[in-house]
């Protein structure tokens, strides 16, 4: 069964936007846990305009499910990411003043440099996966870097089945199988909802991560956040039926 991570960025940006603690992060994601979340993840930027380093360390004891720490491997996120050691580390090559993650890795060109950072968080014994884009020809090279799992890039096929368009998810269906021949598990986030969910999970049974984050803290403000995330775990689990 697929897990279901909740992305908690969007609670700290809420909190930053008045310089308090109000709502705080880590009785956010003790919540998400309570009401279901298989795991927790955030991702820290360079300039901390949503989650801080600070709060990575706040939930590192507190985190009981799957603790996932998504970013750019800069000096800075690497010490920190080795000194927190969650279960996963999620790598994504950011631009510093990247609205949002916007583009996966070119595996091709970026193999050398991506196994020797592989290599010394996975000596912390720490599960590493790549951002991905839905592109078979990225596959293999994503595997010789070492990494245990990708995680495939969601925009377009979400974008594409806003419009109705079903056959966007064609490639990424390609793409997880070659990574599961290749012996890569399968993560998968970005631009996911209540509405696009079920279907990329039934077509993609494969997928044994999602890391859910905007669209579910906004519904959550229309539907709250213990029926939010029971709501996706139902999609989950249509999914898989």
């Amino acid at each position: 069964m697929t897990k279901l991570s909740v992305n908690i960025n969007k609670i700290a940006t809420l909190r930053n936007a008045r310089g308090g603690d109000d709502p705080n992060v880590v009785q956010a994601a003790l919540a998400c846990e309570q009401f279901g979340a298989q795991g927790i993840t955030v991702h820290p930027r360079p300039d901390e305009r949503h989650i801080k380093y600070q709060d990575v360390y706040d939930l590192k004891d507190v985190v009981t499910t799957e603790f996932n720490i998504e970013g750019n491997p800069i000096d800075s996120f690497m010490q920190m990411v080795l000194e927190v050691k969650p279960a996963q580390v999620t790598l994504v090559p950011d631009d510093v003043d990247a609205i949002t993650s916007n583009a996966g890795w070119d595996t091709i060109k970026h193999q050398d440099y991506l196994k020797e950072v592989i290599q010394e968080f996975k000596s912390k014994g720490i599960r590493t996966s790549i951002f991905l884009d839905p592109d078979p020809k990225l596959v293999e090279s994503a595997a010789k870097t070492g990494a245990d799992r990708i995680e495939l890039y969601t925009e377009a096929y979400a974008s594409s089945y806003e419009k109705g368009d079903l056959e966007a998810v064609k490639k990424y269906k390609e793409t997880a199988q070659l990574a599961v021949a290749h012996g890569l598990a399968i993560n998968a986030g970005h631009d996911l909802n209540l509405d696009n969910l079920e279907y990329l999970l039934k077509e993609i049974p494969e997928i044994v991560e999602v890391s859910i984050g905007h669209a579910l803290i906004s519904e959550a403000l229309y539907l709250g956040l213990e029926n939010t995330i029971q709501m996706y775990l139902r999609k989950i689990e249509l999914a898989h039926s």
